[in-house]
Parts: structure tokens; sequence; C-alpha cells
């Protein structure tokens, strides 16, 4: 359902403008005029009956009466395929949507605006991990807090942080552009029995009138086209989400670590506040994720025999929903991401408040030469448990405490982990 109320908080018009019923509707006409092409390219239909439904086609339509008209069948395709043939020659009426069954026009539209909206998502996703790589790039060596478990861990980079949302959202971003989008083409039973010997030509001529694969088999009740593309938005979106979930802890009033540009994120009652209203509305569709995907799985499963009894009717808006869902989270976080504030002094005040204690593994690991690991870690276990500062320690065991507990010197292959991103996401965006 559209909503002028709530489409600007949760949606992305330039993914909405695709899956919107015109469009849905439109790319239901485009491939009943393929279809006509595709079948006149190999002598099914005469050409000149595929010209005029294909300019039948190309008009303007009611709407909102074909959606009405479709409740007796159960699907729009049916009344929309009557107000074309209505507009066409006496010659030509018998050629409309030969050979093809509602859901052949149906699920292939659906692929088709699937398609159109992917490259939006995708353009957008992009945009949003172009901003991470600039984050990595520029905080490679901005020391903070790692956290694990929900407690202050080692030191880290900030740098690396924003590399780790970087990959992860690639990943998702490779994966949801190799899913394959393919016609739907089967006829009534899926045996394409009303084009004779000539189906699999007409169904190879489709899918290149349309840009879209050809499949094995008519996929009727073989919903795993429909799973892929929606465990590879549910992917976006998840990335999308932890990177969410991320942004708000740091900008916690308790953390301050982050904040989001701009002046939005006031509070209607109370105007010390700033809160991270972007990340919290992109969080927001990683957690009506779950539900979209749970449904078309649950969907997947409910295909009997040939053709299903409502398993297929429950995907077509679950799937627009999912698009656009996950359209307008990838949308946000491209606008949000480029303008994130980045705290580096609030991060080292936060890393050197504990007194050292996050190096503890590094400490332990200094003394371990002179004592033994066991011994080692039992002493330094000890003097965290009781407040003995960690330098002390290192003092009395003759060790050098500066270079030990500089968290700088506690980096590991942090830096290497961030070029070793950046070169991903090159590779993964050519």
């Amino acid at each position: 359902m559209r909503s002028e109320l709530f489409d600007p908080l949760f949606a992305d018009a330039r993914v909405s403008v695709e899956l919107g019923d015109r469009a849905v509707f439109r790319a239901m006409l485009d491939v009943e005029a393929a279809l006509a092409r595709a079948e006149a390219s190999v002598g099914v239909i005469p050409a000149d009956a595929a010209d005029a439904i294909g300019a039948a086609c190309g008009g303007e339509f009611d709407l909102a009466a074909v959606g009405l008209a479709g409740v007796g069948a159960g699907n729009p395709v049916v009344p929309l395929v009557r107000q074309v043939e209505q507009r066409l020659p006496s010659s030509a009426k018998p050629w409309v949507h030969h050979g093809a069954t509602s859901q052949d026009v149906l699920d292939t539209a659906l692929m088709l605006v699937a398609s159109r909206a992917r490259g939006a998502v995708l353009d957008a996703v992009r945009h949003a991990a172009d901003a991470l790589a600039g984050l990595a790039a520029a905080h490679r060596g901005t020391l903070m807090v790692g956290r694990t478990l929900g407690q202050q861990a080692l030191p880290t980079t900030f740098g690396l942080k924003a590399a780790g949302w970087l990959v992860a959202l690639d990943t998702a971003a490779v994966r949801l552009r190799a899913v394959p989008l393919a016609i739907q083409f089967g006829g009534a039973a899926g045996t394409l029995a009303a084009l004779g010997s000539r189906g699999l030509d007409v169904a190879a001529a489709l899918a290149t009138e349309l840009g879209l694969a050809e499949p094995v088999l008519p996929w009727h009740t073989d919903r795993q086209r429909v799973l892929d593309l929606g465990s590879a938005l549910a992917a976006v979106s998840a990335a999308l989400g932890k990177i969410a979930l991320d942004v708000t802890l740091l900008a916690s009033s308790e953390v301050r670590e982050v904040a989001e540009g701009g002046e939005g994120g006031g509070s209607s009652a109370m105007p010390h506040k700033r809160n991270p209203a972007n990340a919290i509305l992109v969080r927001s569709a990683s957690l009506r994720t779950p539900g979209l995907l749970a449904t078309l799985h649950t969907a997947a499963a409910q295909q009997e025999h040939e053709r299903a009894t409502g398993g297929w009717h429950a995907e077509w808006e679950t799937l627009r929903e999912l698009l656009d869902v996950v359209g307008g989270a990838a949308g946000r976080a491209a606008r949000f991401l480029p303008d994130l504030q980045v705290d580096g002094a609030a991060m080292r005040a936060t890393l050197d408040a504990t007194g050292g204690v996050l190096l503890s593994e590094s400490v332990s690991g200094a003394l371990a030469e002179t004592l033994g690991r066991g011994a080692a870690h039992d002493l330094v276990k000890n003097a965290v448990a009781t407040g003995r500062p960690l330098r002390e320690v290192l003092l009395e065991a003759g060790v050098d405490a500066d270079p030990v507990l500089d968290p700088a010197n506690y980096l590991g292959s942090a830096s290497a982990l961030v070029d070793r991103a950046l070169a991903a996401h090159r590779k993964d965006w050519p």
C-alpha cells in the first residue's frame, strides 16, 4: 500500500517508482506485447497481429477497472487481456495472450519489475558502500574500543569497523546482482501444449525480448527464483541493519562516538535530543524483512501439483513490499553515511578511560616471556580484579611499560585488513 504519510520515511522514490501499481500494470502489458513479438518472430502468429497487439498494449488503460474486474478471476491478468482484446481488429483478436496463462504473464511481469527495481536498489547500495569505503580509508588509524559480547574487549580502529560494514554490504550486493531473473512461460499446465512444437522457440524469443533469463523449465510451482531474490534482498537488509544498529549504539548519549550529520533527529518533547533518526529508520527495515522473507518461504512450500491455490498469490504483494523496504533502507543509508560524523577524540577518551585494562592480553604476552603463559595470565587477571595498575605490574617485572600499553601497538593486521576490504570493494564495483 502506497502511503503519503510513511513512504517518505521508509521508501526510496527511485525504487518505489518501479514497484507501484502502474509499474506492475505496465510490466504486464510489456509482457503481452513481447509475447506477441516473440511468437511472430518464430512464425507462430502473423506479424500484423503482433504489431496490433503491441500498439494496443502501448495505450492507456483504466487500472482501477482492471483491478476490480480481477476479483472474479482471482488475478488481474484476465481482465487486462480482455481490455487489450477489445482494442484489437478482429484479425488480431485470436492471437493476444496466445499459448500463455495468467501466471506466465504476472510472474514474468514481476520479474521484469524486480529487474528494474533491482537496478535502483543496487545503485543506492553502491553509494552507501562507497561512503563506507571512504570512512574506512579516512579512519584506518582512528583508535577506538572494540566491543565483544556487550563488553569492551581490545583496541581496534573505526576504519576497521567501517571496513567490516563495507565487506558485508558488498557481499550482499554481489549476491543480489547475481540472482537470475527469468521469464515464466509454460502455458496452462507447464507443457506449452497450445504452441505445439514451437513452445521452446517462443520461450527463447520471449526471454530475449524482455532481457530476462530463459529457465530450464516453466517454474509455476518451483519458487526457487523468488526465494533466491528474497534471500538476496534479506542479505542486503541484514547488512544495512547491522550498520544501523552499530551507529545507534555509538551515537548513544553515554558513548557519543559518532553522530549523524544535518539538523535532523530532534525530539518533539526534549529539545536536547539528537536522535540518529536515519539509522533508526534503516534498522526498522531489517526488522521488517524477516517476516516478509518467511512469507515467501512458506508460500514456496504451498505449491500444489502444477499450479498453486494461494501459495502463488501470497507472493505478489510480499515481493513488492520486500523490494520496497530494502530499497528504502539502501536509499536512506546512501544519504546519511556520507555525512556520518566520527569523533576520534571521544573514541580515544573511551579507550583511555579503562587505564590500560583493555591491553591485558598485550600485558600477559609481554610477561609470558619471563613468567610463562599461565603465571602471566593469572598475575594480570588478579591485578585487574584488584584494581592494581598494569603499568606497575610491568615495571616490577622489568618490562618497558610504554610500548606494551600503547593501544596503537596492539592493532595486529587492522590496517592490512582495511586495505583488503578496500581492494575487494573496488573489485566488486568495477
